[in-house]
Formats: structure tokens, C-alpha cells, sequence
């Protein structure tokens, strides 16, 4: 089954990703990207690979795979 997998990299902490999910896989952490913002990881358990969180991320940070 397809997950969600983040470039933390080009996260800039918006958090827009965190509300769009259904299944509340995506977790916000108190970690810093190389540009300083906080970065978020996906719990593979819970994603179910709706793509939400790829058409809610204005930086293109998700890819489906």
C-alpha cells in the first residue's frame, strides 16, 4: 500500500498537512530543519496513503509511494 513519505528538508512548519490528514498520521516535532523550521514525521502504522496531506502542502514536501 502506498504511504505518504515528507522531504523534511523543504517543510517550513505550516502544519496544514497535520489538520488535512484523516487518520492523524502525521506528528509535528519539536525538530529543526537546516533552514530552522520544524519538521513533521508520518507514523506508517496510520497512513493510508490518501494523498491529503500531497494536496494540502503549498511546499511540495510529500510525495505518495
Amino acid at each position: 500500500m502506498a504511504k505518504a513519505k515528507p522531504n523534511t528538508e523543504l517543510c517550513k512548519g505550516c502544519r496544514l498537512c497535520v489538520g488535512a490528514c484523516p487518520k492523524q498520521a502525521i506528528i509535528p516535532l519539536e525538530e529543526v530543519n537546516k533552514k530552522g523550521y520544524q519538521i513533521i514525521r508520518v507514523d506508517e502504522e496510520k497512513c493510508i496513503g490518501c494523498g491529503m496531506c500531497y494536496k494540502t502542502c503549498p511546499d511540495c514536501v510529500f510525495t505518495i509511494a
